[in-house]
C-alpha cells in the first residue's frame, strides 16, 4: 500500500486525535494492539489492504487519509501506480512452477470480499488516488486467498485483475489492460460461476475497443450474450448480466456506424423485466443504463436530437460518480453537435466534479474542450479552467 513508516506515523497521529490506546483502536479494528504497535513502531513496513481498511474504520477515517495519500494524484504519482500494477499484473511469480514468496495466514473470505467490494465503489466515485495504491496490494492479497481456499476465493481475485484492467484503460496503458482483463477471465473460468466469468468479457470488450479492434469488441460482447441469454423466467442476475453484454456491444457498433436499434430493443425489454437498477458484480443493469448508453451511441453516431431524448429518461439520482460524469460527456457531445455550446460547457463542467482526476484522463473532454476552444474567438473563464485542468495548455 504505501511506505510502512509512512502508515506508521499517520496511525499513531489519528489514533491520538481520537484519544484511543492501541489496546482501543485494535479492539475496535477487531485486531490484536501488537499489529498497532508495529505498525506504528515501523516494525512492521506494510499492511494487507484488509487490515488497513479495519484500522481506516475504527478510527472513522478515509484509507487515503491513514495511507497518506493525495486527494488528487500528481502526473509523477500516476507513473509510480501505473508501474506499481504492471508489476502486479505481471509478476514472474505466476510463472509455472516459481515460488510466489507468499507466506502467512490468508485473509478470512470475507474481509476479502469486502475489501474487493470496497475497491470497486472507489473505482464508480473516481476515487483513483487511493484505487491505484490500493490496487498492486489487493491483488498480491487475493492471489494468496486464492492459492489456500481455492475456487470459493475466486471472485476476490479475478475483481482485482478486473479493476486493474480498467485502471490501466483509464491510464492509456491498454496491452496492459487486456493482460489485467484475460487474467479476470481465466481466474473466473476455474470457479463455477458462469454469470462472473460472462460478465467479466466485458472489460475485454471495453479493451478491444481502445484498440480500435471494434468487430472483435462487439463480436465477444455478443457471444458472452448469446450463451447467457436468459430465458422468459430467468433471475434477476442473469438477465442484468446479459443486458450489461449487449449494451457493452452497443458502443464499439456505434463507433463502427452500423445501426444500434436492435441492440436498444432488446436491452430495454430486459430492462423492462427487471423494472429497477438490478446490481451485479462491479456493475448494475436497469432502465437508466440503456439509456445512458443509447446517448452514448447515439452521440458516437452524430444523432445528436436522438442522444438528447434518450438522455432525458435517466432522473436525478439514476446515475453516479464517473458513471455520471461519463454519461454527461455524451450529453455535451450531444449539445455541441447541436450548436448549443454554452449547454456543453455546463455539461462538461458538471462531469469534471464527479472526479477531477478520473477527468483528467478523459480522451472524449480533451476533444470537446479543444473543438470548444477553436470556436471561441475568446474563451469563457469556465473553457480556460477546464483546458488547464485538461492540460490542455
Amino acid at each position: 500500500m504505501n511506505d510502512g513508516s509512512t502508515i506508521g506515523i499517520q496511525l499513531k497521529r489519528i489514533r491520538k486525535v481520537r484519544s484511543l490506546t492501541q489496546e482501543e483502536l485494535a479492539d475496535r479494528a477487531g485486531l490484536s494492539r501488537d499489529i498497532v504497535a508495529k505498525l506504528e513502531q515501523g516494525q512492521r513496513r506494510s499492511a494487507r489492504v484488509s487490515t488497513l481498511m479495519k484500522l481506516a474504520n475504527a478510527l472513522d477515517v478515509d484509507l487515503s487519509e491513514l495511507t497518506g495519500k493525495r486527494n488528487r494524484m500528481s502526473a509523477e504519482h500516476e507513473g509510480g501506480g501505473v508501474l506499481a500494477l504492471r508489476d502486479a499484473l505481471l509478476s514472474p511469480a505466476l510463472l509455472p512452477g516459481i515460488d510466489d514468496g507468499h507466506d502467512g495466514e490468508p485473509t478470512p473470505l470475507t474481509d476479502m470480499r469486502a475489501a474487493v467490494d470496497d475497491a470497486c465503489r472507489r473505482y464508480w466515485d473516481g476515487d483513483f488516488p487511493t484505487l491505484v495504491a490500493q490496487l498492486p496490494g489487493l491483488i498480491a492479497e487475493a492471489r494468496l486467498t486464492h492459492s489456500a481456499l481455492g475456487e470459493t476465493a475466486v471472485y476476490p481475485l479475478a475483481m482485482a485483475y478486473d479493476l486493474a484492467a480498467n485502471m490501466m484503460v483509464h491510464f492509456g496503458r491498454d496491452d496492459l489492460a487486456a493482460i489485467g482483463a484475460e487474467r479476470a477471465i481465466t481466474t473466473a473460468h476455474s470457479g463455477n460461476d458462469e454469470l462472473l466469468w460472462a460478465t467479466l468479457h466485458a472489460t475485454y470488450s471495453w479493451v478491444l475497443l481502445h484498440q480500435a479492434r471494434t468487430k472483435e469488441a462487439e463480436d465477444l460482447a455478443i457471444s458472452m450474450a448469446t450463451r447467457i441469454e436468459p430465458s422468459f423466467s430467468a433471475p434477476a442476475n442473469r438477465i442484468a448480466a446479459w443486458g450489461n453484454l449487449l449494451m457493452t456491444a452497443l458502443a464499439p457498433a456505434a463507433a463502427s456506424g452500423r445501426d444500434v436499434a436492435d441492440y436498444i430493443a432488446m436491452a430495454a425489454a430486459g430492462a423492462e423485466r427487471l423494472g429497477q437498477r438490478t446490481r451485479i458484480y462491479n456493475t448494475s443493469f436497469g432502465p437508466a443504463t440503456v439509456a445512458m448508453q443509447a446517448t452514448h451511441a447515439y452521440a458516437v453516431r452524430k444523432e445528436p436530437d436522438k442522444a438528447l431524448r434518450a438522455s432525458r429518461r435517466i432522473r436525478p439520482g439514476d446515475l453516479a460518480g464517473i458513471s455520471y460524469g461519463r454519461h454527461l460527456l455524451d450529453v455535451a457531445q450531444a449539445h455541441l453537435d447541436s450548436r448549443h455550446r454554452d449547454a456543453a460547457v455546463e455539461r462538461i463542467e458538471e462531469a469534471r466534479a464527479q472526479s477531477p482526476v478520473w477527468f483528467r484522463h478523459q480522451g472524449v473532454a480533451r476533444s470537446l474542450v479543444e473543438e470548444i476552444r477553436e470556436a471561441e474567438t475568446r474563451p469563457s473563464p469556465t473553457v480556460r479552467s477546464l483546458a488547464r485542468a485538461l492540460d490542455l495548455n
